[in-house]
């Protein structure tokens, strides 16, 4: 049988900005477990019509996959300016695809901090190695598969909203895809509101320590590695500013580990895009 079938979700944990500073970022991160932060007035960061004045510019890579939920191939990828996306009403009202942009532009502390609005850079280390600031804008409808990150996430809300479900660490109870194909990140069940539990039995005692929200702007997700999620733009226009980090913790998850060097290799001999910073080369 297909569907939620009556699947449980937990509560979410909100906390101030000021209660994030006192319990401190480090802390969060040993504590592994998902948090909504409200970010103080005044710093929810530029929407669309400010990102496009400051970084309409800036090249940008442009993801584009079939408007469908359960599509088994990975996103095609091409290098555009920003404001092409804005400008080109295709990438937007196009009912049969998806386009994404998806930006790593670290190296530009600067515009990092104008489009959030306050200094990022004494929160999140985003410019050391392997790390991320990266800019996501989507439109309507626009899904991201179930997956793990294999480095620690704040994932900020600027404009629009995006419905996230979240379910604890694991591998083999969330049928991993075929590492021969690049997919050990992610699960052969597309979708965690649509499940075939006859195919994926396991997977029902994952999913009854899911956890849903809907992040909006003024809000930041913390989002543990490891941990497995989907996500779904909501609005017409969806902006959203997350930064990757690497931890130690990785190293205690070993298929999280493994799954990093192998992902790396593989984007490597492939050319699959690696969310190098902006300016760079693979």
């Amino acid at each position: 049988m297909s569907g939620r079938g009556g699947i449980g979700g937990l509560q979410v944990p909100r906390i101030s900005f000021d209660e994030f500073l006192a319990f401190g970022r480090d802390a969060l991160i040993r504590a592994d477990v998902p948090v909504v932060i409200t970010l103080p007035q005044g710093t929810q960061g530029l929407g669309r019509d400010g990102v496009a004045e400051r970084l309409g510019d800036m090249k940008v890579t442009l993801f584009t996959e079939p408007g469908n939920k359960q599509n088994p191939e990975r996103w095609t990828t091409r290098e555009i300016r920003l404001r092409e996306f804005f400008e080109d009403d295709r990438y937007m009202n196009d009912p049969q695809t998806w386009n994404r942009i998806v930006s790593n532009f670290r190296e530009s502390p600067a515009d990092v901090n104008a489009i959030l609005g306050f200094d990022a850079g004494k929160l999140f280390d985003y410019r050391g190695p392997m790390n991320a600031a990266n800019l996501w804008i989507s439109h309507k409808g626009v899904f991201t598969q179930s997956h793990f990150d294999e480095l620690e996430n704040f994932n900020i809300c600027l404009e629009g909203s995006k419905r996230f479900v979240l379910a604890p660490p694991g591998f083999w109870e969330y049928y991993p895809r075929s590492l021969r194909r690049g997919f050990g990140d992610k699960s052969q069940v597309f979708d965690f509101d649509d499940v075939d539990w006859a195919r994926y039995p396991k997977l029902a005692a994952k999913l009854a320590q899911r956890r849903e929200l809907v992040l909006k702007p003024g809000e930041m997700l913390y989002l543990p590695l490891g941990w497995w999620h989907q996500a779904e733009s909501l609005d017409d226009m969806n902006i959203n500013m997350n930064f990757w980090m690497r931890d130690a913790k990785i190293f205690r998850r070993p298929y999280v580990f493994g799954v990093a060097v192998y992902t790396a290799i593989y984007r490597k001999l492939k050319g699959v895009y690696n969310y190098e910073p902006a300016g760079t080369t693979s």
